[in-house]
C-alpha cells in the first residue's frame, strides 16, 4: 500500500514534480494558439501550417494517450513519466529552434507523443504513492495548481511573443524538465502493476493514429480538391475500420469496444465530439480573430481569453457537487445551450470591438457553460461503467476529446470558407470566422439535444471524480486508474 503522507518533504516533492510535469502538456495545449500569428508570419506559412501546427502535437497525443497509461501500469509509472518528460523537452528544443514551418510541424507531432506518457503519467503517480487518507487531498490540489497553469498559460504565451519571441513559447519548456526529471527520479518512489500482462496494443495505437492523421491530412488540403486528397481521405476511413477491426479481435485491446455496450457511455462519449469539437475550433479561431480581425497584440488577445479557464478554475468543484445532487441531465442540457450562445455573441467581435462591452460578455457566458458541463460530463463517463474500468473510461473519453479538438481545427475553416491566405486579411477572416462560430453553435446545441435524449440519473454506488478543480479547455479531467501492484 502506498504511504507518502503529502504533508511529508517526499510528499512536497511528489506534488511538485507531477504539476510541472502535467503544466509543460497543458500550458502548450494552450499556449501555441496565441502565438500562430507569429509564426505565420515569420516563417512565411499559409493558414495550412498553422492548422498543423496545432494538429501535429493532437494527432500523436490523441493516437498514444491509452498506450502511454498502458506503458507506465507495466514497466513503472516514475520511468514513463520521466521519459515522456525528457521527449517532450527535447521536442520543443527542436520547436523553438525549428527553421521553417515543415520541421515546427514534426517537432509538434514528437510532442505530442511525450505529452502521451506524460499526460497519464502525472495523475498515476499522485494516486500509486500517496497514503489513502491523502490521495484526495492530493489530487485536488494537483488538479487545482494545473488549472492554475491553464489559466495562466494564454497570458504568458502572449507576453513572451509580445517580448522575446514566439520560440519562448517551447523553450520554456526545458528550464521545466530540467526541474522535473530529476526531482521525479530522487523522490517519487518507483510503482507499477503487477497483474498487467499481455502485449501491448501497438498496432491499435498505430492505426488510432495513422487514422486521425489522415483524415485530418484530407480536412486542410480539401481546398485543392486533388486525386492525392481523395486517395488520402479514403485511406483514412480504411484506417479507422482497421482499428476497430483490430481492437475486436487482438487479445488486450487499448480501447476494448465491449465498453460501449453502455449506451450511457456510448451517448456522452457522443456529446463530448460535440462539445469539444466546438471548443477546439473556437479557442483555435478566437486567438487569430482577435489578433487578425480586431487588432491586439498576442499579449491582449491571451488575456482576453482568460476568463473562460478562471471561471472553471474557481467553480468546477461547485459544479461538480450541484451535479451530483441533481444529475448529470440538466447540466449536459443547459452547458452546451449557454456555450452556443456565448459563441454566437462572439458574432458582435471584430474590427473595434469592445473588450468591455463586445468579447467579455461572450466569453462569460462561455465559461459559465463550460463550468455548468465539464465536471457533471467527467462524473458521467465514470458512472456509465463498472468501477473497475473507470479509468480507462475517462482515458477514452479524454482521447475523444482530442480527436474531436483536431478534427473541428481541421475542418472548421474549410466549412467557413477560409483561404490559405485567410488570416493575413482582417476583413476575409472576420467573415469566415463568424460562419465558423454558427457552426459551433450548431454542434453545441446538437449535443444539448443528444444529453437531454440520452442521459440519466447515476447510481449511488458508481465512481465519482477526483479531479473535483479543472481549468483546461482542450479535455475532460484525465482520471486514473486505482492503484495497484508493487510499491517500490
Amino acid at each position: 500500500m502506498p504511504d507518502v503522507r503529502l504533508a511529508s518533504p517526499q510528499g512536497k516533492w511528489i506534488l511538485l514534480t507531477t504539476v510541472l510535469g502535467s503544466s509543460m502538456a497543458m500550458l502548450d495545449s494552450t499556449v501555441v494558439n496565441v502565438a500562430l500569428p507569429r509564426i505565420g508570419r515569420d516563417l512565411d506559412a499559409s493558414l495550412a501550417a498553422l492548422q498543423w501546427t496545432v494538429n501535429a502535437y493532437m494527432v500523436t497525443l490523441a493516437g498514444l494517450i491509452l498506450l502511454g497509461g498502458s506503458l507506465g501500469d507495466r514497466y513503472g509509472r516514475r520511468k514513463v513519466f520521466v521519459v515522456g518528460v525528457i521527449w517532450f523537452a527535447a521536442a520543443s528544443l527542436l520547436c523553438g529552434l525549428a527553421p521553417n514551418a515543415g520541421v515546427l510541424i514534426a517537432a509538434r507531432a514528437l510532442q505530442g507523443v511525450g505529452g502521451a506518457l506524460l499526460t497519464p503519467g502525472s495523475l498515476a503517480l499522485i494516486q500509486a504513492s500517496f497514503h489513502p487518507d491523502d490521495r484526495g487531498r492530493a489530487v485536488g490540489l494537483w488538479s487545482g495548481f494545473g488549472g492554475v497553469g491553464a489559466a495562466v498559460g494564454p497570458f504568458l504565451g502572449g507576453w513572451l511573443v509580445d517580448g522575446p519571441g514566439w520560440r519562448w513559447v517551447f523553450l520554456l519548456n526545458v528550464p521545466l524538465a530540467l526541474v522535473c526529471a530529476p526531482i521525479a527520479v530522487r523522490h517519487v518512489p518507483e510503482s507499477a502493476d503487477d497483474t498487467r500482462h499481455g502485449r501491448f496494443d501497438v498496432l491499435g495505437a498505430t492505426l488510432g493514429a495513422l487514422s486521425l492523421a489522415l483524415v485530418t491530412y484530407a480536412l486542410i488540403e480539401a481546398r485543392e480538391g486533388s486525386l492525392v486528397v481523395a486517395v488520402t481521405a479514403v485511406a483514412g476511413l480504411v484506417a479507422a475500420v482497421a482499428f476497430v477491426h483490430v481492437e475486436r479481435h487482438t487479445p488486450d485491446p487499448m480501447m476494448p469496444l465491449d465498453i460501449f455496450a453502455s449506451r450511457q457511455f456510448t451517448a456522452v462519449n457522443l456529446v463530448t465530439l460535440g462539445v469539444y469539437a466546438a471548443f477546439g475550433g473556437f479557442f483555435f479561431l478566437a486567438a487569430l480573430q482577435l489578433q487578425v480581425a480586431v487588432g491586439w497584440s498576442a499579449l491582449a488577445a491571451g488575456t482576453a481569453l482568460l476568463p473562460t479557464t478562471v471561471l472553471m478554475l474557481l467553480f468546477s468543484a461547485r459544479s461538480g457537487e450541484i451535479g451530483e445532487r441533481i444529475g448529470p441531465r440538466i447540466p449536459l442540457t443547459v452547458g452546451p445551450l449557454l456555450c452556443a450562445a456565448g459563441m454566437l455573441l462572439m458574432l458582435r467581435v471584430g474590427p473595434g470591438a469592445s473588450y468591455v462591452s463586445d468579447v467579455l460578455p461572450a466569453l462569460l457566458i462561455l465559461g459559465l457553460g463550460m463550468v455548468i458541463l465539464v465536471a457533471p460530463l467527467t462524473a458521467t463517463v465514470l458512472g456509465s461503467v463498472d468501477t473497475s474500468r473507470a479509468g480507462l473510461a475517462s482515458g477514452i473519453n479524454n482521447a475523444a476529446a482530442r480527436a474531436a479538438g483536431l478534427i473541428a481545427v481541421a475542418a472548421l475553416p474549410l466549412l467557413a470558407g477560409m483561404g490559405p491566405e485567410a488570416y493575413r486579411s482582417p476583413s476575409a477572416f472576420d467573415e469566415a470566422f463568424g460562419r465558423a462560430m454558427v457552426l459551433c453553435a450548431v454542434l453545441l446545441v446538437a449535443a444539448s439535444v443528444l444529453a437531454f435524449a440520452t442521459v440519466r440519473r447515476l447510481p449511488p454506488d458508481c465512481r465519482r471524480p477526483e479531479c473535483r478543480t479543472f481549468g483546461s479547455i482542450s479535455a475532460p479531467p484525465l482520471e486514473g486508474e486505482r492503484p495497484r501492484g508493487r510499491i517500490g
